[in-house]
């Protein structure tokens, strides 16, 4: 019965593929006519989007954008730009959307449309000390003696200053600038996504990076998206037939725990 009503619940996704034909916007008249779905990214942030030694596009970002145009049956190009010019980028209409690990936020939400979450994460730390990567709350931080280097125009960035305001926050283009930062103690912390944290330590173990124990916050990520009815409608509806199907639950499997493509990784 169970196999039954899963049947049931995709093939009424499939039928809402099918039955949305009006109201394209100019982002879903573009990707029609272009046969090319253009998602912004920042190749920066493992596991969820990273630039391979042979400069190929990985991470979970990538197998969502890569498995959403195979249905759209477009091609996908993606355009690598520094995390803070990514929104712009999209309200420039220079990208048809945006897949690189970002929260959904309230502010962000105003300006650009999300979808999702397709993924749960929250904000972790990356440091060289053991009595930082042992703290179970933001709070530890917030010390003047304390630096602390996040993303410019991120959600770390923000989450920084927010709960560690006494702190030294130093915001970076790139997480190589911040790691950079960290390898030569010029910054006591990184703080960033939860798995970007946890697979930074993983590679970096012989650097002696370690990340803290467990997410300190709750951290949506969506699909950034223009306001194009017709377009949203059909990544909703892509999500739900991704999820359940159970690809989404493999590409999970796939990238936050961890594999040989690692070793692909600069």
């Amino acid at each position: 019965m169970k196999k039954t009503g899963l049947a049931v619940s995709l093939l009424l996704v499939l039928t809402l593929f099918m039955a949305v034909t009006v109201s394209a916007g100019p982002a879903m008249d573009r990707i029609v006519k272009t046969g090319e779905l253009v998602i912004g990214t920042s190749g920066a942030q493992p596991p969820l989007t990273a630039v391979t030694k042979k400069g190929e596009i990985i991470g979970l970002d990538a197998d969502i954008a890569r498995a959403m145009a195979d249905a759209f049956g477009v091609k996908v190009k993606f355009k690598i730009l520094p995390f803070a010019d990514l929104l712009p980028a999209l309200e420039a209409g220079q990208v048809d959307m945006i897949l690189s690990s970002m929260t959904i936020t309230p502010t962000r939400n105003r300006k650009v449309v999300f979808v999702g979450p397709y993924l749960v994460s929250g904000k972790g730390i990356l440091t060289l000390l053991d009595r930082y990567a042992t703290l179970q709350q933001a709070t530890g931080l917030n010390a003047p003696e304390v630096s602390i280097a996040a993303l410019k125009n991120s959600t770390s960035q923000q989450y920084a200053e927010a709960l560690m305001s006494k702190a030294k926050l130093i915001p970076t283009a790139s997480y190589d600038e911040a790691i950079d930062l960290l390898l030569k103690k010029k910054v006591d912390v990184i703080v960033a996504d939860y798995p970007f944290c946890a697979l930074t330590a993983y590679r970096h173990q012989d650097k002696g990076l370690l990340a803290g124990k467990a997410p300190l916050s709750f951290e949506p990520l969506g699909i950034a998206m223009p306001e194009d009815t017709l377009l949203v409608n059909w990544v909703q509806n892509f999500l739900i037939l991704l999820q359940g199907s159970g690809q989404l639950q493999e590409m999970h499997k796939k990238w936050l725990t961890g594999g040989k493509w690692v070793d692909e990784l600069p």
